[in-house]
């Protein structure tokens, strides 16, 4: 007799669990859906702002431009990079539209969100190239292309790993410990992956 009450009891205590929990997580879902909007439709009223504090990046002017240039592949990679050339390009990764509204003003997204696509484009198709190049055994210019996109903030994770694999084989544990720190301070959400994979490596 006892125990059938124990376990009424211990049943509805697990019902009424349950309810706390499947509406306490309703609620944060619901305050975090109202806090996005709120936030969006701040952004959205924000003005227009100077732009003076950009930080714009610039095409290397010693790219190897003249290599290999009967190859399709490099072709086409040396015609996208030089019409980058000519562009803003900024780094803006890990900030959302909403944020750079928030910063910038809302006039000034589709502004700022080609001189983001336009990084993405730069890092992306460098790191291309330089797989182009090591496969040509042109590795001197190939880690170079993909060190200055490791200092322009790269966060395109072969660019990372060849790299480090380069480090380890010419025994420059500095510049590997550097690109794991380089890693570490990245604003991305691919900077923990990146570097846990690096130290993974190494440890």
């Amino acid at each position: 007799m006892y125990w059938k009450i124990a376990s009424l009891l211990m049943f509805a205590l697990f019902c009424l669990w349950v309810f706390y929990e499947s509406h306490r997580t309703v609620n944060i879902a619901r305050k975090q859906k109202e806090a996005y909007f709120e936030r969006e439709r701040r952004a959205n009223a924000t003005r227009k702002k100077p732009l003076t504090d950009l930080k714009y990046v610039t095409v290397p002017e010693d790219l190897p431009y003249e290599l290999h240039t009967d190859n399709d592949d490099i072709s086409a990679y040396v015609r996208t990079i030089r019409e980058l050339s000519d562009q803003k390009i900024v780094n803006f990764t890990g900030y959302t539209n909403t944020d750079l509204k928030l910063m910038y003003g809302a006039p000034n997204i589709t502004k700022l969100s080609i001189y983001d696509q336009n990084y993405t484009t730069l890092v992306t198709v460098l790191q291309k190239w330089a797989d182009v190049l090591l496969s040509l055994h042109e590795e001197e210019e190939a880690y170079k292309m993909m060190e200055y996109c490791i200092s322009i903030g790269s966060d395109v994770g072969k660019t990372y790993y060849e790299l480090a694999e380069h480090y380890l084989d010419i025994g420059n544990d500095e510049g590997y410990f550097n690109l794991i720190e380089t890693a570490e301070g990245l604003r991305s959400f691919n900077k923990d992956n990146i570097a846990q994979n690096l130290k993974d490596k190494l440890f």
